[in-house]
């Protein structure tokens, strides 16, 4: 770490990586295989990061490996199209009933900014409403926390972000259609886009209450609003097609990322053609990218999205995870320590808190000190989680019933 750190402020490349949350240096991976991880030293771990979603395969899958050797054997990058980029638009496409064109890009950072300005291309409108709590990348407009007031605008939640990209950030409470309906109640001609996480993942697991995604969904189509759903974590993580497809809610505009590079770096945003045919060379609204639709990172998400296919591997991933919830859940209840386990499909969230977990106030009452605790003490056990009470925990397809029997058991023993 100390090498790291004389030439990467504070030795990462990603603040969530600093174990800042947690405590302590944290360890450097330096190679995966299936449902585990081995540090520089050797030392071997049950991985539940899972490189914070998109490995949901297992790490190296052998034939996602395969399709990345054979086509960066053919090339890099050429900065031109290829068919590559075709074949994984198309199961993009056909996997989402919302999408009917897609823009790869490289990051999910990059998705929910260019699927915001397409908003506002497509609405002529400048405001837009995200909830508290949520993460959709570091663009400036989203980087905004909570102002005060029952109706909260946004202030910088970041140094380097002006007050001017903040003002027309309008923050409300996830699960809370109130908090939604209040603003558009002040700007109904003034909002371009709804983005929210369908099953927020950047607080902490928290799935939507029955009727909010509807709620969202009326209202701005009241409204002549956008509604994005960011399903950078969840596309293809909850089911294949996505937690739209998992509630019967249809948005504008989709972002995804992560599962759809199958661990290569990628990013996409896709909707309806009339939206998506305001962008550049089609439209006015200009977006452009070297790396975007990178020819290695088309073909590990190919690979991927055509294993996900495989029959029963979805209800198999269900199956393993429940199993894992509920016996953490007995663990925290033998040893009398309160937990609450929000879980959908394969993602999960244990926070440390006695009661129902459904918006960032809950979220934030978790106990983060307990957490960083148990975060130690699993990884003395062999079990890697993510360093931060507020991320969420991923099964893979690699995970075996006796690796869910060792993580539970050195839970037991954790909580000691």
């Amino acid at each position: 770490m100390a090498t790291a750190k004389q030439y990467i402020p504070g030795g990462v490349n990603s603040p969530a990586r600093s174990w800042a949350a947690v405590g302590g240096d944290p360890i450097f991976i330096a190679k995966g295989a299936g449902s585990r991880v081995w540090d520089a030293d050797g030392n071997e771990y049950i991985d539940y990061v899972c490189s914070w979603g998109p490995m949901i395969l297992g790490h190296a899958h052998p034939d996602v490996i395969a399709a990345v050797q054979a086509a960066a054997a053919r090339g890099t990058s050429f900065g031109a199209p290829t068919e590559a980029e075709n074949e994984l638009a198309k199961m993009v496409s056909d996997s989402f009933d919302s999408v009917d064109l897609v823009r790869f890009v490289s990051s999910g950072t990059e998705a929910a900014m260019s699927a915001l300005r397409l908003a506002r291309a497509f609405t002529d409108r400048d405001k837009i409403v995200k909830f508290q709590g949520g993460y959709h990348g570091h663009a400036d407009a989203l980087l905004v926390a909570a102002g005060s007031g029952a109706m909260a605008h946004g202030v910088p939640d970041s140094a380097g972000v002006t007050a001017s990209f903040a003002k027309d950030t309008l923050i409300a409470q996830f699960n809370d259609l109130d908090s939604v309906e209040a603003h558009f109640a002040a700007y109904p001609d003034q909002i371009a886009c709804v983005i929210a996480e369908p099953i927020a993942g950047n607080m902490g697991v928290v799935p939507p209450q029955p009727g909010f995604l509807e709620g969202l969904r009326e209202i701005t189509s009241r409204y002549r609003s956008l509604l994005i759903f960011d399903e950078v974590i969840t596309g293809y993580r909850v089911r294949y097609g996505g937690a739209q497809h998992l509630y019967q809610v249809t948005p504008d505009l989709t972002c995804l990322g992560k599962i759809i590079g199958g661990g290569m770096p990628v990013g996409a945003y896709g909707g309806r053609r009339e939206i998506m045919e305001k962008v550049s060379p089609l439209g006015p609204m200009y977006q452009a990218g070297t790396l975007s639709g990178n020819p290695v990172a088309m073909a590990a998400g190919t690979k991927t999205l055509a294993l996900l296919q495989t029959p029963g591997l979805y209800d198999e991933l269900e199956s393993k995870a429940a199993r894992l919830a509920e016996g953490l859940q007995d663990a925290f209840a033998e040893a009398e320590v309160p937990l609450r386990v929000n879980r959908v499909g394969s993602m999960m969230t244990l926070f440390f808190n006695p009661g129902e977990v459904t918006g960032w106030p809950s979220v934030s009452a978790s106990d983060r000190e307990g957490f960083g605790r148990f975060f130690h003490r699993m990884l003395d056990e062999g079990v890697y989680l993510p360093p931060s009470p507020f991320e969420a925990m991923f099964v893979s397809a690699a995970h075996t019933d006796a690796d869910i029997d060792a993580t539970v058991d050195a839970a037991a023993k954790a909580l000691r």
